[in-house]
């Protein structure tokens, strides 16, 4: 079986590896690219064709919000939104970004992605694998 492609997209270096990290412990998935911001994960979008991305939503150039929206309209592909700004009393934040096409959210760990490691490393691969088995349809930009 073809293992899922995940495109990361995230501004912070130390998250990067850290996701990288968990999702390539995997043998389902590879990480095929990294971008810094919205801008630089719509390139690679275009040019290496994810299963998968994972965007945070606080980038600078382009925001999470806008690249999910850019994305749907143009590129529909499962987004999940792995962010800081998506913790339970996020709720406005997760609504735009769920009704901008994201398919599902995960905060990230409060402990300046320390804490139990191993519990969140579980729960983005499973969140990986059940969002590459969805088929989303495109969103035309308002």
């Amino acid at each position: 079986m073809a293992k899922i492609k995940v495109l990361l997209v995230e501004d912070s270096d130390v998250a990067i590896n850290i996701y990288e990290k968990m999702l390539n412990s995997s043998p389902h998935i590879e990480v095929i690219g990294k971008a810094k911001n919205g801008k630089q994960g719509l390139d690679l979008v275009f040019q290496l064709h994810p299963d998968v991305i994972c965007t945070d939503l606080q980038m600078p150039e382009m925001d999470g919000l806008e690249f999910t929206k850019q994305i749907m309209a143009h590129y529909p592909t499962p987004i999940l939104v792995l962010s800081n700004s998506v913790q339970k009393n996020d709720v406005e934040n997760i609504y735009e970004v769920m009704k901008a096409g994201a398919v599902d959210v995960m905060a990230k760990p409060q402990t300046a992605l320390g804490g139990n490691s191993e519990s969140m490393q579980n729960e983005l691969i499973v969140k990986i694998r059940v969002l590459a088995t969805k088929k989303v349809t495109a969103i035309p930009l308002a």
